[in-house]
């Protein structure tokens, strides 16, 4: 069975899946919101999952109305999201083996995941997008 994070799709295909023009799915690789795999001969391939990001994206634009940067901050919102619920279930996996464990077993300590790095946090995230409405609206 294929995992959904093999790029499997060229770009036509994905395009065609998502209901777009390739030269979009282009722009929103160089805006950053999506990063494809590439070949040995550059060429791009999408998998299941950024099939699936980007018709959140599509989604997040044509029913909901959100601009571009509004779409950035949602799916990076919603990725920080995903990651501190993985970390919150293994704090609870942790206590729960300190819980049971008893005075004589010795429980590994909680190690948790770090922040990854170039990830920004949500307050850097929030006021570099502030930055960028106020150069907006002073444009």
């Amino acid at each position: 069975m294929m995992e959904d994070t093999e790029p499997c799709y060229v770009i036509s295909v994905a395009a065609k899946m998502i209901g777009v023009h390739a030269q979009t799915l282009r722009y929103y690789e160089r805006v950053g919101l999506i990063d494809p795999h590439r070949s040995k001969g550059n060429i791009r391939f999408y998998s299941v999952r950024d099939i699936e990001k980007l018709k959140r994206i599509k989604a997040l634009m044509n029913d909901l109305g959100v601009n571009l940067a509004g779409v950035e901050v949602v799916i990076r919102m919603a990725e920080r999201m995903a990651e501190m619920e993985r970390s919150m279930r293994e704090m609870e996996q942790y206590l729960q083996r300190m819980r049971g464990s008893t005075s004589q077993e010795k429980v590994e300590p909680f190690q948790g995941e770090t922040p990854r790095r170039g990830k920004k946090s949500i307050k850097e995230t929030v006021s570099s997008t502030e930055s960028a409405e106020e150069t907006i609206r002073n444009s």
